[in-house]
């Protein structure tokens, strides 16, 4: 664009007269993503690098930890050469975001990337495009969305993870009721808002049964809540929280590898999350963002996921999983019933937690 065609185009930006020309583009960029999200030819995936090299770059909205999102991200940018710009916060966050823009017709994202329930909610919000891609045969069927406008990438496992100097291997619960012990008392950690957990678990062990058990154990023990996850990893690193019930296993297991006092466990069977992606309806990239969504979905970057220590939902990644059975919590059912089980999770910890 030359200087006198720059100088037009800003007049009519603030004349208001480029509107048309700017809905005209977007209207432009949903068309060829609705075309290029269904499209299944032998050339889909060349169309693609060649649509993403033209287009340049790519955004991205996450919750995902800067370190572990930023690992497939230069492992994307280096194979295609697409210049990619990341925000990150709160799952909570990035769904208000995602959202308020999508609302108010400003899109400048191209990629979501967070926690099922956060997506299944921009699902409901018409945010998504629905992808056919040739890497979904080799997904877990957890990870598939009937309606297919987000896919599972990884799995959040809830286990339990103690302090190695401070618990000793042989004193580990094997049932949930084994934390009524009395050495378990002031020692046991919580996170603040794990309510997917626990409907994981009371739907495994029975509601009833379950409600009343960790009552029991609150009362009798008292439960450390605290806030974020990877909060609660490092105070049993710090011996602070010998005994966690709700951490992920990948953080635990990253810092296990550093060499912190830290092991995990399940007590029963493992509660997983599927955390994922969805692309843009209106990405203004979108032969980037279905590049993108198909990287990381791929038996390749999978393996970058693996490598720090998430479970991958593509079934050719190997796992601690591959062979345990895992319990899986519907987004969807956690949207619905959100209110019972938050509800629920403040009376059983937060309310009578120290």
């Amino acid at each position: 664009m030359n200087k006198r065609q720059f100088t037009r185009l800003a007049a009519l930006v603030f004349s208001g007269a480029a509107l048309p020309m700017i809905a005209a583009a977007q209207a432009a960029a949903r068309g060829t993503m609705a075309e290029l999200a269904q499209y299944e030819g032998a050339d889909r995936l060349q169309r693609l690098i060649d649509g993403a090299k033209k287009e340049g770059n790519l955004s991205i909205y996450t919750s995902a930890q800067t370190d572990d999102m930023g690992a497939l991200v230069a492992g994307f940018e280096k194979k295609y050469g697409i210049k990619v710009s990341m925000w990150r916060a709160g799952s909570e966050k990035v769904l208000l975001r995602a959202v308020t823009e999508a609302r108010g017709n400003r899109h400048t994202v191209d990629i979501v990337e967070t926690n099922g329930p956060e997506l299944e909610s921009m699902h409901r919000e018409k945010v998504f495009q629905a992808i056919k891609s040739p890497h979904h045969r080799y997904l877990m069927p957890a990870a598939i969305r009937p309606h297919g406008e987000w896919v599972g990438t990884r799995l959040n496992v809830f286990v339990q993870a103690y302090n190695t100097k401070l618990v000793k291997k042989e004193e580990l619960p094997k049932t949930w009721d084994d934390l009524l012990h009395p050495r378990w008392k002031g020692r046991l950690g919580i996170e603040a808002e794990d309510q997917d957990w626990l409907a994981g678990v009371v739907g495994d062990i029975g509601e009833a049964r379950g409600i009343k058990l960790f009552k029991e154990i609150v009362a009798a023990n008292g439960m450390s809540v605290r806030k974020g996850h990877t909060l609660l990893t490092q105070l049993v690193v710090s011996g602070e929280i010998p005994f966690a019930l709700t951490v992920y296993n990948y953080k635990a297991e990253q810092l296990k590898a550093k060499g912190a006092p830290i092991d995990w466990f399940s007590i029963g069977t493992a509660i997983a999350r599927p955390n994922g992606v969805g692309v843009a309806r209106a990405a203004p990239n979108p032969h980037a963002a279905i590049l993108f969504y198909d990287y990381e979905i791929s038996e390749e970057g999978q393996k970058i996921l693996a490598g720090r220590d998430f479970v991958p939902t593509n079934t050719k990644v190997d796992t601690p999983f591959s062979k345990v059975p895992l319990k899986f919590v519907d987004a969807r059912m956690m949207l619905d019933e959100y209110e019972k089980w938050t509800k629920l999770y403040e009376e059983i910890f937060a309310a009578k937690g120290r």
